[in-house]
């Protein structure tokens, strides 16, 4: 049985969850459309920085957000002159960590997905006098639509996931900062196993089902039913 922190650990997370997918698919799809279109040379630098939260250690990080975000950085005196105070140990910082965090499992899959279309009905599209802007919304959208849902439940799922980052942003403050990751952890070293174990289950169980969604997703994309 879950208690009421318990309940209150899940809801912040998913309430993260969803606005930081919301904000990746909105910042995240320009992004992609141009790593996918460009033939710049700085294209292996952004790809880079985008990739980095793949390889970087959640902590390291967190610790320059940290130090970002904090009355010294810049991201915190720009806060504070807006009177906005600090993002950190705040829902907003959990927020801006999110986004930095999993972008390149919402980013990537989009990207791959507007490569994948190729440039011919572009080209067909520019013969018939559509615009720049048409082509994007009337083409590239809705042919990359298995991308963005393959980057929804990525992005989602791995914010629902998140430790290291959240707990070196947000810190361990109930109801504000405390994700379910943290409630776990919390609970390991009270001893209180049997809590753990309950909030563990809920976890295992929507990874399980999260995986299973997305491949069965991109099966029916890639096989689709005549």
């Amino acid at each position: 049985m879950l208690s009421a922190a318990d309940l209150n650990a899940v809801w912040l997370t998913l309430r993260l969850a969803a606005t930081t997918t919301l904000l990746l698919l909105f910042l995240g799809t320009p992004i992609a459309w141009w790593l996918s279109q460009t033939r710049s040379r700085y294209k292996p630098v952004v790809a880079a920085v985008v990739a980095l939260p793949l390889v970087l250690p959640p902590t390291v990080l967190g610790f320059y957000l940290l130090l970002a975000m904090g009355p010294n950085g810049p991201v915190g005196q720009f806060t504070q002159w807006l009177g906005m105070g600090n993002l950190p140990f705040t829902f907003w910082g959990l927020v801006v960590a999110s986004v930095f965090y999993s972008m390149p499992f919402v980013v990537q899959p989009v990207q791959n997905a507007f490569e994948a279309i190729g440039q011919r009905p572009f080209e067909v599209a520019a013969t018939l006098r559509a615009g720049q802007w048409d082509r994007f919304f009337s083409i590239a959208l809705p042919l990359a639509r298995p991308g963005f849902v393959t980057a929804a439940i990525l992005g989602f799922a791995h914010t629902v996931g998140e430790f290291g980052v959240v707990l070196m942003i947000g810190g361990n403050i109930e109801g504000k900062t405390r994700v379910v990751s943290v409630q776990i952890y919390d609970h390991v070293e009270a001893l209180e196993y049997m809590q753990a174990h309950g909030l563990a289950a809920v976890l295992v169980a929507f990874a399980f089902v999260t995986l299973l969604a997305l491949y069965t997703l991109n099966r029916r994309f890639n096989h689709p039913t005549p």
